[in-house]
């Protein structure tokens, strides 16, 4: 992206305020990842301190513990790591995989197009978070199974979006003058078309993040996350049992995980914009 192109984005993105508050919240998750440990230095499956401990009643426990002594801001800050692990990696495998499907059916088009969007379709005709317990439940509970079910029940929308962008470029001048000029089909693919609909996919990626971070969060809440790994989900799942008797045990990764998604999906809209060159006009 050229500097011009790269000013006027941030221009049409700081205009939305949203988006800028949705991007210094994704600050400061992000150094809550990098710094959280100076700050919480207990292990979150170590009992420190006598259970429901409430928040501030004790130094250094300023979120208190939970129903076994455990420090809550341990959790929450390790519970950050895992969650945006899974979001951000099943979110580029699920990407990896709609993205091609979609590129090779919408730049083939006719049976090719067909045969991979009845493939699509089957996939989507299974509502995504049942096929993910299945999924989940049948590899056993784990980081990498969570990754992959996450990815598997992600990538269809990915590929009619990559195949509607696909259909409509593949009829450009420029794809016609780079198979004039010789270029492989794979180079057009990747180098003409896949860069000019790039603009959209970011705009899902984001997206994708916040559902892969509610859905990791749904199957931790039902006894489906990895069991050595401590997430938001996790201690959410955890505190239903004692939601009179220790309230803070789910509102504070309730509200990490509330917050986390809705910056995400506010930093999506302002990325909608910064990316839409038509709004210019429009202000």
């Amino acid at each position: 992206m050229s500097p011009v192109r790269q000013n006027a984005f941030w221009r049409r993105f700081r205009r939305n305020r949203g988006a800028v508050f949705g991007l210094i919240v994704l600050g400061l998750v992000g150094l809550l990842v990098a710094f959280g440990p100076l700050l919480a230095s207990h292990d979150p499956w170590d009992m420190v301190e006598q259970p429901f401990l409430q928040p501030l009643q004790e130094s250094g426990f300023p979120m208190g513990t939970d129903t076994m002594g455990r420090d809550i801001l341990s959790g929450v800050v390790r519970g950050a790591r895992i969650s945006l692990l899974i979001g951000v990696v099943s979110t580029v495998v699920s990407l990896l995989i709609g993205v091609s499907i979609g590129a090779i059916a919408g730049y083939f088009g006719r049976w090719v197009d067909a045969a991979l969007m009845r493939f699509t379709e089957l996939f989507q005709a299974i509502p995504s978070f049942a096929l993910a317990i299945v999924l989940v439940a049948i590899f056993e509970p784990s980081v990498q199974s969570i990754v992959a079910a996450i990815a598997i029940v992600s990538w269809p929308p990915v590929a009619r979006l990559v195949r509607g962008e696909f259909l409509t470029l593949r009829q450009r001048d420029f794809v016609a003058a780079a198979l004039l000029a010789g270029q492989s089909t794979p180079r057009i693919i990747l180098t003409q078309i896949l860069p000019n609909a790039a603009s959209p996919i970011v705009v899902m990626a984001s997206l994708m993040v916040a559902t892969a971070i509610l859905l990791e969060s749904s199957l931790s809440f039902l006894g489906l996350g990895d069991p050595n790994q401590m997430s938001w989900g996790y201690m959410v799942g955890s505190a239903r049992t004692v939601l009179r008797q220790a309230w803070w045990m789910a509102v504070f990764p309730g509200l990490a995980i509330v917050l986390t998604v809705l910056a995400l999906n506010l930093v999506g809209e302002g990325l909608n914009d910064g990316l839409n060159a038509r709004l210019d006009g429009r202000r």
